[in-house]
C-alpha cells in the first residue's frame, strides 16, 4: 500500500538541516530553474512527443492518485491532451503504474521499468520489512502468492484487486486491506506483475512479461548513474538529500551514481548547500503572473525533502499550516505556493474551489481562471472558479 505523503504536499518552513539560501533572489533563481526542469515554465525542457516522454524525463512520476496524476502529465504536454486520451495511452501500455521507488505508486515508461526495479526494488523491500512482518507475510507465503497471481494473470487474463483477493482466498491465503496491498506490491517489485488496462473505473494487474516490451539491460552502476542523472535533470536544482528521499537509495549508492554521472551535471553551492542540475543557462522567467493548479503529488511538490522550502520562500504555506480542512491541490503563482484547491466534476462542468493564502490582484485572478480553463479543456467540460481567503 502507498505511504501517506500528504505532509509533503504543501512545503512548510525549511527543515533544521536545510539553510535558507543566502538571499531571496538566490531562492527565486533556484525555484525558476526548477520550474524549467520540471516543465512548468511554459516551455518543454525536452521534446515530449507523448506521455511516456514526460514520465521518462523524470525517471518516474508519482501517481498515488491516478486521475490527478494524469493531469500532471497533461500539464507538461500542452494543449490538446485530454483525460480520456491519457486513459487510452494507459490502457495501451504506453505508460505503466506500479510500485518502483518509495512505497507508493509511480507512472513509469515501459522502457525504464525493468532496470528501475532491478535498482530500487531491494530498497523498497527493505522499507517494507516491518509491514511484511506486521501482516504475517513471510518469504514462502509471499513467493507462493506471487506464483498464484502470475499464473492467474497469464495469457492476458487481467485481474482487478478484488479478483486477486478472491483468487488467494480460494487457495487459503487471507488477503484484504493492507495485507493484500503488500502482497501485490511484493509481486510488482519482483518484476512479475504491473498495471493492466482499466476495466471501467477499476484498475487491473497484468503479467509484466506480457505487458512490457524487452529493453536493453543496464548493469547496476549504469542504472545508478542513469537514475541520478534523470533526477537532477528533471528535478534540479536539487540536493543529494532530496534525491535520497525521492529514490529511497542509500547515500553510498547516490554517491557512487553521482561520481559516474557528474560529467553530465553541474553544481552550485548556496548557503552551505550544494544543488545539482543539468548544465546550461537559467531559463528566462516565464511571463508573470503565471498560475498553475498542481495536483498534490506533482513532482514539483513531492520530489524534494531538504529543499522544498524553495516553493514557499515567503512562508505563506507555513502561516496557514494550522488549517486542517484545506484541499489537497497546490496553487502556484509563478514558482511560489499561494493557496490550495480542489476540483469537483459535475455534469457538464468542473468546480474549482481555491483557498488562497493571500489576496490575488486582477492579473492573478485572470491567470487563475485561465489555469482552471486549461483543466476544463483537459476534462472536456467548463470550469467555474470560486475563491476564499484563508
Amino acid at each position: 500500500m502507498p505511504i501517506d505523503e500528504r505532509t509533503n504536499v504543501v512545503p512548510g518552513g525549511p527543515p533544521s538541516d536545510a539553510p535558507v539560501p543566502d538571499a531571496a533572489s538566490n531562492g527565486i533563481g533556484l525555484a525558476r530553474r526548477r520550474a524549467g526542469a520540471t516543465g512548468l515554465d511554459g516551455a518543454q525542457p525536452a521534446a515530449f512527443a507523448g506521455a511516456a516522454d514526460v514520465v521518462g524525463w523524470f525517471g518516474a512520476l508519482q501517481s498515488q492518485d491516478y486521475h490527478p496524476a494524469k493531469w500532471a502529465v497533461a500539464q507538461r504536454l500542452g494543449t490538446g491532451v485530454t483525460d480520456a486520451g491519457l486513459d487510452r495511452v494507459f490502457d495501451d501500455g504506453g505508460i505503466l503504474r506500479t510500485h518502483v521507488l518509495r512505497p507508493t505508486w509511480h507512472f513509469v515508461a515501459p522502457a525504464d521499468l525493468r532496470w528501475l526495479l532491478g535498482l530500487t526494488a531491494p530498497r523498497v523491500h527493505a522499507l517494507n520489512a516491518y509491514p511484511y512482518r506486521r501482516s504475517e507475510l513471510d518469504g514462502p507465503l509471499l513467493r507462493r502468492s506471487t506464483d498464484l497471481i502470475a499464473d492467474a494473470v497469464a495469457g492476458g487474463n487481467h485481474l482487478t484487486r478484488t479478483e486477486v483477493a478472491a483468487l488467494l482466498a480460494r487457495h487459503g491465503i487471507a488477503a484484504a486491506g493492507f495485507r493484500l496491498g503488500y502482497i501485490l506490491m511484493h509481486a510488482e517489485l519482483e518484476r512479475v506483475i504491473c498495471s493492466g488496462p482499466l476495466r471501467g473505473r477499476q484498475h487491473t494487474y497484468a503479467l509484466l512479461e506480457e505487458r512490457v516490451p524487452q529493453a536493453p539491460h543496464l548493469e547496476r552502476e549504469a542504472a545508478l548513474a542513469e537514475l541520478v542523472r534523470r533526477y537532477f535533470t528533471g528535478h534540479g536544482p536539487a540536493t543529494v538529500k532530496d534525491l535520497a528521499w525521492w529514490s529511497s537509495l542509500t547515500r553510498a549508492d547516490i554517491s557512487a551514481g553521482l561520481s559516474l554521472a557528474a560529467e553530465t551535471l553541474e553544481s552550485i553551492d548556496i548557503g552551505g548547500v550544494t544543488y545539482w542540475s543539468a548544465p546550461g543557462e537559467a531559463p528566462a522567467p516565464a511571463p508573470s503572473p503565471s498560475v498553475r493548479l498542481l495536483q498534490g503529488y506533482d513532482e514539483f511538490i513531492v520530489g524534494y525533502r531538504q529543499s522544498k522550502h524553495l516553493l514557499d520562500l515567503a512562508g505563506l504555506a507555513s502561516a496557514a499550516s494550522e488549517e486542517t480542512s484545506l484541499p489537497n491541490g497546490v496553487i502556484l503563482v509563478d514558482t511560489q505556493v499561494t493557496g490550495r484547491w480542489k476540483r469537483t466534476v459535475r455534469a457538464g462542468g468542473v468546480a474549482v474551489e481555491a483557498a488562497l493564502y493571500r489576496p490575488f490582484d486582477a492579473a492573478e485572478t485572470a491567470a487563475l481562471q485561465a489555469a482552471a480553463d486549461e483543466l476544463g479543456a483537459f476534462l472536456g467540460v467548463r470550469a467555474v472558479v470560486s475563491t476564499r481567503l484563508l
